[in-house]
């Protein structure tokens, strides 16, 4: 028994050692999923560009300046909505895709991946994505507010706004090449 233990300790270090040597100069960056290798590794926090007055940081420019916690996206996030992030969003002209979202519904939670992987694949700076809380347990009374101002009637909704002004809304389930469809159509 001694034995299968000392094999089992020696080959998980190994294993451990090899992984640190191929992998050990990159790093996953938990805003975007991304692999970040060598030079690319920073804080998160640390400014890596000067426009003049303006010093960016590399959050910022990852999320575009929001503040909510970025699902999915680089250039088109697709954040955990927050009442600040989409008056922001909206302020901006930006096209604002929301998702209305049951923690509770298994529709919502079968459709997240294809929400994620269209936001991963897009690359425009002018569109973003939210995941509105809906009737469950996380829901705030902006939440509800903001889905009868859209009327919506049940979760796995998606709205799509342009210029302030709702230009679809559409309670199917979609998968990544919809999202990529429907968000261009109104651009």
């Amino acid at each position: 028994m001694k034995n299968i233990l000392f094999i089992a300790i020696v080959s998980a270090l190994v294993f451990l050692s090899a992984c640190s040597v191929k992998y050990g100069n990159t790093m996953m960056d938990d805003s975007s999923g991304k692999v970040m290798e060598g030079n690319e590794m920073m804080k998160k926090n640390e400014v890596i560009e000067d426009n003049g007055d303006t010093m960016m940081k590399r959050e910022d420019i990852m999320t575009g300046g929001y503040n909510g916690r970025v699902l999915a996206g680089t250039t088109t996030p697709y954040i955990e909505f927050n009442r600040k992030d989409y008056e922001k969003a909206l302020e901006e002209n930006k096209v604002v895709l929301l998702y209305f979202y049951a923690n509770w519904c298994p529709i919502c939670k079968a459709e997240q991946p294809e929400a994620f992987a269209a936001f991963n694949s897009l690359d425009k700076d002018n569109v973003v994505g939210f995941r509105v809380n809906y009737k469950d347990s996380d829901t705030d009374d902006f939440e509800e507010s903001l889905a009868k101002q859209y009327g919506v009637s049940y979760q796995h909704t998606k709205v799509l706004i342009k210029d302030s002004e709702r230009v679809l809304k559409a309670p199917d389930s979609w998968d990544k090449e919809r999202y990529i469809e429907e968000i261009n159509k109104v651009m």
